[in-house]
């Protein structure tokens, strides 16, 4: 298992794995273009040259990083690669010089095990006045924050 930067033909698969969650509302849905356009931030985990799980670090402010878009594929669930992906996002933020890490989940019990606690959305204001104040779920957020200091 390999976990390593996405390049643009990996597009469309990531898309595609987003997609599926999305639909079943378990994370919020991406573009193709919003993938395009954050792939630097994106990183794939391999398996036999096909991608089995994607997250990405996106940073919110001069201390501040976000755990997005992390999913693995259903068939490959349980095997930790959910908390290799968390892992090395975790270290990509430590070495960017990122003190705090945030996730904004369903998966609460997952974010726990990686080292993460539920947190107020108030206190995260980077995270509201950046992204959520163009979410479609602004007035009815139903996901969990979460944060790790690193």
């Amino acid at each position: 298992m390999q976990i390593e930067h996405a390049v643009t033909s990996d597009v469309k698969e990531i898309h595609a794995l987003i997609q599926h969650f999305a639909e079943k509302g378990l994370v919020l849905p991406r573009s193709l273009l919003s993938i395009y356009q954050h792939l630097q931030c994106m990183y794939v985990a391999r398996e036999n040259n096909q991608i089995v799980g994607v997250g990405g670090l996106h940073i919110l402010g001069h201390d501040l990083g976000e755990v997005r878009s992390l999913v693995v594929s259903s068939d490959h669930m349980g095997k930790g690669i959910g908390r290799m992906l968390v892992n090395h996002i975790t270290n990509e933020a430590a070495r960017l010089g990122v003190k705090r890490l945030i996730s904004f989940t369903y998966q609460i019990e997952f974010f726990k095990k990686c080292g993460f606690e539920i947190a107020e959305k108030a206190t995260l204001p980077e995270k509201v006045w950046i992204d959520c104040v163009s979410c479609p779920k602004l007035d009815c957020c139903d996901e969990t924050a979460m944060i790790k200091y690193i």
